[in-house]
């Protein structure tokens, strides 16, 4: 982008450029120039990890007291690398390390005390924030950028726990765990929730088996490959039985104390609900790898102690990812050449059509100013005849043809051939081959 008068509503800025940028003129209005705020600027700054000009930085740099500007850190594997206002911005991950002298109330302390991720901090809120839900069925929150996590409300802090377990095991190892970036072009594929896959599907409302999904990844990752990271509970086929007007399930206390009445006028059926066991799926997010695996709790073995496993086969899986990108990076660009080959070919085609067109359109011109020039002729001829036959006759008679003659010319108008020919279109003056002559 250009650092001079950019258009506020269509422009997009590298974090090199911010940088330079924001050193030269305050953010205040920088954030004019780009018809923003001034905090939101500063957030910008922060989700691209750009240093900004401390407070009193301007005053001290006029009397040439002000400290030289820090460098600007190196780009992190995750971390977004450009802006512009049609971009959401990603959200910043600081350290997690308390700094020293920090009291125990400050935000890294806190991290620190609860153990929990900081991806998971204050999200609870916004999972039991949900759409409308049937008994024991998944949540379905409203906001969509969550870490990676379908559960229902029952197990949902058992979830959140169990995924902060697994994000802290991949921080320990040096692997950052953090949402896709706004601008990484990642994609999370559909997760198979279901314990033991069947062919037919009865969960609920939700026919296809999409519950909810974030709006962007969840990803971690192992040296520079981004690996995503899906948390579900998984679901078991159950017998429910209708009493009253609901649905319960056939092992229910509800069901064992119902009346015989009651029982003989109900109806059974089956669906998949929330088991409370939960399925840790990893996948490549990017378009063309086609590489997942998962693990899943038992009844005897819980997910929390496949951790070790888990962090151990993501590391192992690095070089095999490597190669699925270089393989999926060239089909892409194999793809990309054939489609600006067909590309070509449709452009050469276009322009041969166009030069056809335009060589027929300019001999139909050139056929229609023929028929008009043996027309305009055969006028010329006949006034000339008829003017020379009439001065050949004498009287009253004479002067009244002169006069019909001079009508009929008025009538017909005067043109010149000439005329014609001069607003012909040769071929290449209409349309001129933009690949040459063959």
């Amino acid at each position: 982008m250009s650092s001079s008068s950019p258009d506020p509503e269509q422009f997009e800025i590298s974090r090199q450029d911010l940088y330079e940028q924001v050193w030269v003129t305050p953010v205040r209005k920088l954030a004019e120039k780009f018809g923003v705020s001034g905090p939101y600027l500063a957030r910008v700054c922060e989700a691209l990890n750009v240093p900004r000009p401390p407070a009193g930085y301007w005053q001290k740099k006029a009397v040439g007291k002000a400290k030289p500007r820090p460098d600007l850190p190196l780009l992190l594997p995750g971390d977004q690398e450009t802006w512009s206002k049609d971009k959401p911005l990603s959200i910043p991950i600081r350290s997690t390390s308390t700094p020293r002298g920090n009291s125990a109330r400050s935000p890294a302390a806190k991290i620190v005390r609860t153990g929990r991720h900081q991806l998971l901090l204050g999200v609870e809120g916004h999972f039991r924030r949900t759409r409308k839900l049937d008994e024991g069925e998944f949540l379905r929150p409203y906001k969509q950028l969550l870490p990676d996590i379908v559960t229902s409300e029952t197990c949902l802090t058992h979830a959140l726990d169990l995924a902060s377990e697994i994000y802290n095991a991949l921080e320990k190892r040096g692997h950052r765990v953090l949402f896709a970036p706004p601008d990484g072009k990642m994609h999370r594929p559909d997760i198979e929730e279901r314990e033991s896959p069947g062919k037919d599907r009865k969960y609920g409302r939700y026919s296809m088996g999409r519950i909810w999904s974030p709006h962007r990844p969840t990803i971690t990752y192992v040296g520079t490959v981004p690996v995503g990271l899906t948390l579900t509970e998984m679901t078991e086929r159950v017998t429910l039985r209708r009493i009253g007007d609901r649905y319960v399930r056939e092992d229910s206390k509800e069901v064992r104390s119902a009346r015989t009445w009651q029982l003989s006028n109900s109806w059974t059926t089956e669906q998949d609900l929330p088991c409370g066991r939960f399925r840790l799926v990893v996948y490549s997010p990017l378009h063309g790898v086609a590489w997942t695996h998962n693990w899943q709790e038992t009844a005897k073995a819980s997910l929390g102690g496949m951790i070790p496993a888990i962090v151990r086969k993501l590391e192992s899986s690095e070089e095999e990812l490597r190669n699925l990108m270089t393989v999926a990076e060239e089909a892409a660009a194999q793809r990309q050449r054939e489609w600006e080959e067909q590309q070509e070919r449709w452009r050469r085609e276009d322009d041969q059509r166009r030069v056809g067109q335009a060589q027929s359109e300019s001999r139909k011109q050139l056929s229609d100013i023929m028929d008009r020039w043996a027309t305009a002729l055969a006028v010329q001829r006949f006034f000339s005849e008829a003017e020379e036959r009439a001065g050949q006759v004498d009287g009253e008679r004479r002067a009244r043809l002169m006069q019909r003659l001079a009508l009929a010319k008025s009538i017909l108008g005067t043109s010149d051939p000439l005329d014609y020919l001069d607003g012909w279109q040769a071929p290449e003056e209409r349309y001129r081959s933009k690949y040459g002559r063959k």
